[in-house]
Order: structure tokens, then sequence, then C-alpha cells
């Protein structure tokens, strides 16, 4: 008996996980990966300092959002902008001497991020 109610919860753990991940996919989602130098080491200054790389990644959702109208892709836009600025103040905030700074850093993420952005815009014109 014991053994029935575990499959019988695993199955459902299953079948929950997986409609989630086509919610997911079918809602859009777009990440914002903003990045600084300073925590991974990805080489060395010509003295010797290694040189590192930090990042932090924030998740914009596109839920309730119409993407085939132009208010709705820039409603998206502003999530993402607004979702760098806050990525690259907290790296600011963890790491002070990190480059590039907030603004420069903010651009960047949100430049990267537009990809996908226009990607989900483009798909909902289509439908």
């Amino acid at each position: 008996m014991t053994r029935i109610v575990i499959r019988v919860a695993i199955a459902l753990l299953a079948a929950t996980s997986l409609g989630t991940l086509v919610v997911a996919q079918e809602m859009g989602e777009v990440m914002v990966q903003a990045s600084r130098v300073n925590a991974k080491t990805v080489g060395t200054t010509s003295s010797g300092v290694p040189i590192v790389d930090i990042s932090l990644s924030y998740g914009v959702s596109s839920k309730g959002l119409d993407l085939a109208s132009h208010a709705g892709v820039m409603e998206l836009q502003k999530r993402v902008s607004d979702a760098a600025a806050a990525a690259c103040k907290e790296l600011g905030r963890q790491y002070p001497d990190s480059l590039p700074n907030d603004t420069d850093c903010a651009k960047a993420a949100t430049a990267k991020a537009m990809v996908k952005v226009n990607e989900l815009a483009a798909a909902a014109a289509k439908k």
C-alpha cells in the first residue's frame, strides 16, 4: 500500500513539473543577465592580477502582455530594462570596484535580452 502511494505521489509530481515547463514556454520569459568583471577568474592582467567575471540573471515574464500589440512590446521592453538596471545595481552594490559602471552594465544587459524580446514579439505577430 505504501509503495502505491509513493508511486502515485511521484507520478503527480512528474506531471506537475512537466505542466509547469509547458506553461513557462507558452508564456515566454526573457532572461536578463548582467555581467561585470570581478569573481570567476577569466584571465590575468599584465601584472598578474586575476580578472574575474561575475553575473546575475533575472527572469522577466511576459505574462499578461499582448505581444502582438505595440503597447505590450513596449511594456516588456520596460520590464527588461528595469530588470537589467536592478541586476547591475545589485552587482555594483556587492562588488563596488567592478567594471563597467551601472549604466553601461544595464545597457549591455538590456541589449542582449532585447534579442529574445524581439523574437517573442515576432512570434506573437505571426499568430
